[in-house]
């Protein structure tokens, strides 16, 4: 018979008579009653008042009847905690049952019973039970110390419960040891300071036995715990690799993804010439791979994690193409997620094969997936050079199609192929003008329209084309609208005679007619600069581009290398870091992968959690629409990696190139223009004054010279940097204490180099001899990087410099505060200690210059709560000489900008162990005090960079 007699009643007064029940002296009578009361429960039924009867039905034998009471108990002991105190009685009494399954549930049940009075009661039965002789009621014991963690987490400290769990990692039983370690995770999540699971290679080795006999979640468990553990050296590596790898072949996808999270990170360490190095990357695949037979939503998760596989070792999957062909019932998120890892495989090699099925995509019915398949074929175009034509013919077959969004998809793609190979496939320009009629989407239509105005003098029309999209100028999106700005300015600097009327026309709409802030501030720039400079405004808008990159939506490097510490989470299946979607403290730990085989980095990182990126980031292109992006590039086509800078020799002799000025560039006709387009005749300009609604900081017209360096700083740098600023030197250790020696001293980074400029005066009667040197672990892992010269006597009242080269290679250990540093000192006398605090500039390494657009993505990743604000007061320099003092101490400026009065600058700092630090710094004219801003993934180093700011620009 089916328990739903227990949901269904025609009986009145139904709380009285299961009290009656409850308190028969039947024992199949009481069990009823009380599976009677949890259905109530279950449906939403209020049963409270029978609490102190159902608890009464505790004392038994009966194994089922107590597991449905300790059920009630659980849910009720929170409404009712006066009640619940009743229970605990029996609970020690069940701690201590010969029944191991009882002990097990009594322990169970305690943990579930969130009430603050009664965890005090339950302290010496969770004690004992973590001792028991029996593993299943150590496992379940363990468990709970976590749950009471998060009760009441000083108790458990207190009770020294924590240590307790520290000795069952070396537990015989591998459960046991398994369920250890994920209560240790838990409360080490929540609490990322401590160093609650102190791993050192005897506890690895414990973890590693008990990984081949747990069952699967306990192997996940472990696996998980593995991947935070640190190696000493390759050889360590190595061994784990080799005892983790029989795991790839396990049946459950999570133990597998677990596995492969922790091969990734230990393959960092590997030298990529060591022969098991690419056994390992043979041996990835086929787990991976036999993931994708799974069903469609596993498959999905896998594939998401295979992106991130592929973009940090993209040889791992080189030769398993065909397993990401997408299959007719396919579901459609699983299609784009292959087509994607495609693009990523793509390679000279296979190429025929990708394209041939990429044709076959773009007749699909899916139109989503038609879009996708059709800019996955520009995208091998880019990345494949030798199948480029071939995939132009494949574009152009398919807008022969006709069909809209084919047409439409087809031809934002052959815009990035022109600016990948230019002067190659200008050909198809004409077949592509034969459908601008058809184009409705906004991307389609500024991809269009960048066509035109780029090569405006190949096409016989193209002010009538550009003129036709200016009619709806107020109707089309931002993106149109500011591409369509570029282009015509472009237009009109090619073909100065014709399009005069046009050009004219678009500025007055983009600056007049106008409320988008950026449309107006990009109209005023090309106002300002082709009624100051024509020559200059020639030089920048139609400046040569530089190649975009083939991979145009690679993941961030630095958070690639968190997500690969998450992978098998959520974390990689969104591909964004935990901090960015779980809410409060927990999880929120930025983790990295171990430095490369051979770097030279420190093993360890201080405790201020996220690092850069350790190589050079890759550009990454953003999408047309990022609008920072267009204020801190000029022109709408595909920002690039580098900014163009304008060539000496070009500035030099501009005037000569061009002749003289827009005067000669349009003739005769110059007289008559300047009358028409708003500025005085007798300027002869081309184009009058910017009007008089622009902005001040815009106003009046610049030097030659400047005026361009002043919106954008093109040069990429003010000047010439001034050098770093060193401190000067202050005594560090006072002769008294130190039996006559007294050291001053002061730090300086030099050539890139770090060094401790010391002077040693002997204040003794005797000579010093046989001085060495010693640092104490800090946060930066700074340490000698040779002996301490001093190569003849110290005699008495004698001084001697001193300059000791440091690195960044010694041990890691974070100090409060954080720059401080521990120096012991020892001569033919004794040994010496004190302390000093160098500036942070010391670690901004030279590389420290941020592309802009990875420094655009950075700013936005970084969460917010990680931003810090400061005021860097009484400062009276103006932002050239600002931005020049803080070169000289590896503070680039990535871009300027100046609005309303106040420059904006951009800035980056990177340090010796891969952290990267943002800052945007607001100068107003005549006032002293600087407004900083500072993002970092590791905000504790924050103060430390503004002190650094204050120190260089004071000094």
């Amino acid at each position: 018979m089916t328990d739903s007699k227990y949901f269904t009643t025609t009986k009145k007064g139904e709380i009285f008579e299961l009290k009656a029940e409850l308190n028969s002296d039947k024992k199949e009578k009481k069990k009823e009653a009380v599976k009677k009361v949890i259905a109530s429960m279950t449906v939403g039924k209020d049963v409270s008042a029978l609490f102190p009867d159902v608890v009464n039905c505790m004392q038994t034998d009966n194994l089922e009847l107590k597991k449905l009471v300790y059920l009630y108990l659980m849910n009720y002991a929170k409404s009712q905690p006066d009640m619940a105190i009743m229970a605990v009685n029996t609970f020690v009494k069940d701690c201590e049952d010969l029944n191991p399954l009882i002990r097990a549930l009594a322990v169970r049940t305690m943990g579930c019973i969130r009430v603050d009075k009664i965890t005090e009661y339950l302290c010496e039965p969770l004690r004992k039970c973590l001792k028991d002789e029996d593993p299943y009621v150590r496992k379940t014991a363990a468990v709970c110390v976590a749950k009471l963690h998060d009760i009441n987490a000083q108790l458990v400290e207190d009770q020294g419960f924590l240590d307790t769990l520290k000795d069952l990692i070396s537990d015989s039983n591998p459960m046991v040891v398994a369920n250890a370690v994920a209560a240790l995770s838990e409360i080490a999540e929540s609490h990322p300071n401590s160093n609650l699971l102190d791993l050192n290679p005897q506890t690895i080795n414990k973890l590693l036995t008990a990984l081949n006999e747990c069952t699967e979640w306990g192997q996940i468990f472990i696996l998980d715990c593995l991947a935070s553990y640190l190696p000493r050296d390759d050889r360590e590596s190595q061994s784990i690799c080799e005892r983790v790898t029989p795991r790839l072949s396990h049946a459950n996808s999570a133990v597998v993804l677990s596995a492969v999270k922790v091969l990734m990170k230990f393959m960092e360490m590997l030298p990529k010439d060591l022969d098991y190095y690419g056994t390992l990357l043979k041996k990835l695949a086929p787990p991976l791979v036999t993931l994708l037979s799974a069903e469609p939503e596993l498959q999905y998760v896998a594939l998401r994690n295979i992106n991130l596989i592929v973009q940090k070792r993209p040889e791992i999957l080189k030769h398993e193409m065909k397993v990401f062909f997408v299959k007719y019932n396919d579901p459609i998120y699983v299609k784009l997620e292959k087509l994607d890892i495609m693009i990523r495989l793509a390679s000279q090699a296979n190429i025929a094969q990708v394209l041939a099925e990429l044709k076959e995509y773009a007749t699909e019915v899916d139109v989503d997936f038609v879009r996708k398949a059709v800019r996955a074929i520009g995208r091998c175009a880019i990345k494949v050079e030798q199948s480029a034509e071939r995939c132009v013919s494949t574009l152009l077959d398919l807008i022969q199609t006709k069909v809209n969004y084919v047409v439409q998809e087809a031809i934002v793609v052959i815009k990035d192929i022109f600016r990948k190979y230019p002067n190659k496939y200008e050909s198809v320009i004409a077949t592509l003008c034969e459908n601008l009629d058809s184009l409705d989407e906004p991307e389609a239509r500024a991809a269009m329209i960048w066509i035109v105005g780029e090569y405006a003098e190949r096409i016989d029309n193209a002010d009538e084309l550009l003129e036709s999209f200016l009619e709806g100028f107020h109707d089309e999106s931002t993106q149109v609208q500011l591409q369509l700005l570029t282009a015509i300015v472009k237009l009109f600097l090619k073909k100065p005679t014709e399009t005069q009327e046009l050009v004219q026309q678009v500025l007055s709409l983009a600056t007049q007619d106008s409320d988008n802030p950026d449309l107006r501030d990009r109209g005023y720039i090309y106002w300002r600069l082709l009624s100051t400079d024509p020559v200059a405004a020639k030089e920048v808008v139609l400046a040569e581009k530089p190649l975009i990159s083939e991979e145009t939506d690679l993941i961030e490097p630095t958070l690639l290398e968190e997500l690969i510490c998450h992978i098998g989470t959520l974390a990689s299946v969104y591909h964004k870091p935990p901090s960015a979607f779980v809410e409060g403290s927990r999880g929120v730990q930025h983790k990295r992968l171990p430095p490369r085989a051979g770097s030279g980095e420190s093993t360890e990182s201080p405790d201020v959690g996220q690092s850069g990126p350790s190589e050079a980031p890759p550009a990454v292109i953003p999408s047309q629409g990022d609008l920072l992006g267009d204020l801190l590039n000029l022109d709408l086509a595909p920002p690039t990696a580098t900014v163009p800078s304008v060539q000496p020799s070009m500035q030099m002799g501009a005037m000569d190139l061009l002749g003289g000025g827009l005067d000669s560039l349009m003739g005769d006709e110059s007289d008559t223009l300047g009358g028409d387009i708003g500025g005085s005749p007798s300027m002869g300009a081309g184009l009058g004054a910017a009007p008089a609604a622009m902005p001040a900081s815009l106003g009046g017209a610049p030097a030659v010279g400047g005026g361009l360096g002043d919106l954008f700083d093109l040069g990429g740098g003010v000047g010439m940097p001034t050098g770093s600023y060193v401190a000067p030197k202050t005594v560090w250790l006072l002769a008294m204490k130190a039996k006559g020696l007294e050291i001053s001293g002061t730090f300086a980074r030099r050539g890139g180099i770090i060094q401790m400029d010391l002077s040693l005066t002997n204040k003794a009667m005797s000579v010093m001899t046989d001085f060495a040197i010693q640092f104490n672990r800090n946060s930066f892992g700074l340490a000698p990087a040779g002996p301490l010269q001093v190569l003849t006597p110290l005699s008495p009242n004698q001084t001697i410099d001193v300059s000791l080269p440091l690195s960044t290679s010694g041990p890691v250990m974070k100090m409060e505060p954080l720059n401080n540093l521990q120096v012991a000192v020892k001569n033919n006398i004794d040994v010496f200690y004190f302390s000093c605090q160098y500036p942070l500039s010391l670690l901004f390494v030279e590389d420290g210059k941020m592309d802009r657009q990875v420094f655009l993505a950075t700013w936005k990743d970084i969460p917010n709560d990680n931003e810090a604000q400061f005021q860097i007061k009484d400062i009276h320099l103006n932002s050239d000489v600002a931005s020049n003092k803080l070169q000289g101490s590896n503070i680039f400026t990535i871009a300027k900008r100046t609005v309303e009065g106040q420059d904006m600058l951009y800035q980056s700092v990177k340090l010796t162990n891969g952290i990267w630090v943002l800052a945007e710094m607001r100068i107003q004219t005549g006032n002293p005090n600087y407004t900083l801003s500072i993002k970092c993934r590791a905000p504790e180093v924050c103060p430390f960079v503004y002190q650094c700011y204050e120190l260089v620009l004071k000094n």
